[in-house]
């Protein structure tokens, strides 16, 4: 039981850690209080499928700030190390068009897995030292809000990754639920009606819903507003 990895689930708060970072001391989530956070671990330095996890997410950094939204990654591996891997990539890594790419965001020394052991990133199942390609959707408060677990031979969908962060904020926003594969633009969907009266209602309102059934409408959500109220200007 001593060994045995436990994760944080949807809904808790974040637990809290303070780490040598690449770009100095952070306390978490203390110190991204008011900002969204993409927490994410990756299993080791100089390692080919997370050298273009980094490259990609460093590309992605200006669209994931503008949502305010930060980035702080982890792996086992020391604060050396990961210095002179980071300077390698953008010395001498292309990928998909990608090069000279310089990752500004903080990378986590965790040698002694403590942080890793906090949110059960080390899976034993794949390997006992280092971590899985976990994703933690830390909210303003603190919060978790949404995990995406992948293995170690399998690098990440960076989209879906921004797409779910869009989603989250405007499911915040606006009250509504989101259908599957849902972007910015694409119709919402009302929360189930919580009682018969209610549903009755709904079914026969004039408000612009487009109800299939008493359990499912959708509305309209215009992609300007939505963008509009969770990315900066």
């Amino acid at each position: 039981m001593e060994n045995q990895a436990f994760m944080p689930r949807i809904g808790q708060q974040a637990p809290e850690f303070t780490a040598v970072t690449t770009q100095g001391m952070v306390n978490f989530p203390k110190d991204y209080e008011g900002k969204w956070v993409i927490f994410f671990s990756h299993p080791a330095d100089f390692t080919p499928v997370c050298t273009s996890e980094f490259m990609t997410f460093a590309s992605m950094e200006p669209q994931f700030n503008a949502a305010n939204c930060e980035l702080l990654g982890l792996s086992v591996d020391g604060l050396y190390s990961h210095i002179a891997w980071l300077r390698t990539i953008k010395e001498k890594i292309e990928y998909k068009g990608m090069k000279d790419i310089e990752v500004n965001f903080p990378l986590i020394e965790d040698i002694s897995m403590e942080v890793s052991k906090k949110y059960g990133m080390i899976m034993e199942g794949e390997s006992t030292t280092k971590a899985v390609r976990a994703v933690f959707f830390v909210d303003p408060k603190g919060t978790i809000r949404t995990i995406i677990y992948y293995p170690l031979s399998i690098g990440r969908n960076f989209d879906e990754i921004y797409r779910a962060l869009l989603a989250l904020q405007t499911a915040d926003a606006f009250d509504v639920a989101l259908p599957a594969d849902w972007r910015p633009g694409e119709d919402v969907i009302v929360p189930t009606a919580g009682s018969c009266g209610v549903a009755k209602e709904r079914m026969e309102s004039e408000e612009e819903l487009d109800c299939k059934d008493w359990f499912f409408c959708t509305k309209k959500l215009d992609k300007d507003l939505v963008l509009n109220t969770i990315l900066k200007k």
